[in-house]
């Protein structure tokens, strides 16, 4: 039975200025960042992150899966939009022996993965992901499903249920109320797919997922 759980508390919150991101918001920007390309991760903030390096800020939230799936050396984890591989990298280093794999659609950021995740990288989408029934002991996904259309979020929430056998964590982008929403559409580039958290409930039943979860708010 899925639960809400916090695993991100320990990010350092960045500064984002919405009217600024809001004003520069065109089809074509949005176009571009879609692609989640070079421009996306280290070009200007108007096209994403702004410029995406390792500054060692997973490090406590790698302790935290770790602590919250009670994982151990020899289990395998997977994260879904694992970018450049900050997050496997420190998995890694808290948990040595983890056996750690990432998937992410961008052929820019696995080519310009940290050192530590060279190899334990593939390309792909989540909506099919190219492993077996219950290969993985945990699956992971931060900010990334809420990418695909309505269609792609209940593929891939059935692929990781698949995958993991419902021990999984999902991050998405929602908002509370009207105010957060207005703030939110204002932001966001990529997501295709976004709601309240009570959206996102149905959607979870509908898809079988039975992992964990928690939202993304601007």
């Amino acid at each position: 039975m899925n639960k809400q759980v916090n695993l991100l508390s320990k990010l350092p919150h960045t500064k984002r200025c919405v009217r600024k991101r809001a004003e520069s918001k065109t089809p074509e920007v949005i176009k571009t960042a879609r692609n989640f390309g070079q421009m996306y991760f280290d070009g200007p903030r108007d096209y994403g992150y702004g410029g995406y390096s390792y500054d060692g800020r997973w490090l406590p939230v790698a302790n935290d899966i770790i602590n919250h799936f009670k994982l151990t050396p020899g289990q395998k984890v997977l994260e879904i939009g694992c970018a450049k591989g900050f997050l496997i990298r420190d998995l890694l280093s808290t948990c040595p022996g983890l056996t750690v794999f990432g998937i992410d659609i961008s052929s820019y950021a696995l080519e310009n993965c940290i050192i530590e995740a060279t190899g334990l990288l593939c390309q792909g989408n989540c909506e099919q992901l190219p492993f077996e029934n219950n290969f993985f002991d945990v699956v992971l996904s931060i900010n990334t499903i809420h990418n695909c259309d309505r269609d792609g979020v209940i593929k891939s929430l059935k692929e990781i249920q698949r995958v993991s056998n419902g021990k999984a964590f999902v991050q998405v982008d929602a908002y509370n109320n009207e105010q957060e929403y207005e703030i939110f559409m204002d932001w966001v580039l990529t997501a295709k797919f976004h709601g309240f958290p009570k959206d996102w409930i149905k959607i979870f039943k509908e898809s079988g997922y039975t992992g964990d979860y928690d939202w993304t708010l601007v």
